[in-house]
């Protein structure tokens, strides 16, 4: 079982004993407040970091293409890593895949995702907010997000390093692409 999937069912399961000992009775009894009670303190970066939107610096050019802000390690790097991708509107990668698991959750605007070798924006099926779903290691996808919507803004998260490979219309992996020219 791989490592991310053995943490994401770890954490479901002391949520699911800790919401059951609270349902019994065995937790601390909470007063309850409401959204209009006003905020506690920011808690301690040390214990909780929190990033407001004007703390993540996003990387690409804005409003072309795709953009990406690391949350947390290197994706090119062993160990876990965290990353948001926003897909601008009219914006696609073409088929790839990629040779480790990766966990994707849209947080606003709609995905747009193919699992096929044929790149055609018009048959790409939509992801929506709220929704999860996969990259399953060497298997052919591709995505982006279609004009005419806001952009995908999506949190990835995975086991580094991972390699992405191109492919062609057969599936068959493409060499990689000569580093440009400075």
């Amino acid at each position: 079982m791989h490592s991310v999937t053995k943490i994401v069912i770890g954490a479901v399961a002391m949520a699911a004993i800790g919401a059951t000992a609270h349902a019994q009775g065995d937790g601390p009894q909470q007063p309850n407040a409401t959204i209009n009670d006003p905020p506690g303190a920011l808690p301690d970066a040390g214990h909780i970091p929190v990033k407001t939107p004007a703390d993540i610096k996003w990387e690409g050019r804005p409003g072309i293409g795709e953009e990406q802000a690391v949350l947390f390690g290197d994706s090119n790097k062993p160990g876990m890593y965290g990353v948001l991708i926003k897909w601008n509107p009219g914006y696609f990668s073409h088929p790839h895949f990629h040779d480790q698991e990766r966990y994707i959750c849209v947080i606003s605007g709609t995905w747009w995702v193919s699992s096929s070798t044929h790149y055609d924006p018009k048959t790409t099926y939509p992801v929506k907010a709220g929704d999860c779903s996969q990259d399953v290691a060497n298997t052919v996808h591709w995505d982006g997000a279609r004009l005419g919507g806001p952009p995908a803004i999506l949190e990835l998260v995975g086991m580094g390093p991972v390699k992405t490979i191109q492919v062609d219309e057969q599936g068959k992996p493409l060499p990689p692409r000569a580093p440009a020219a400075h």
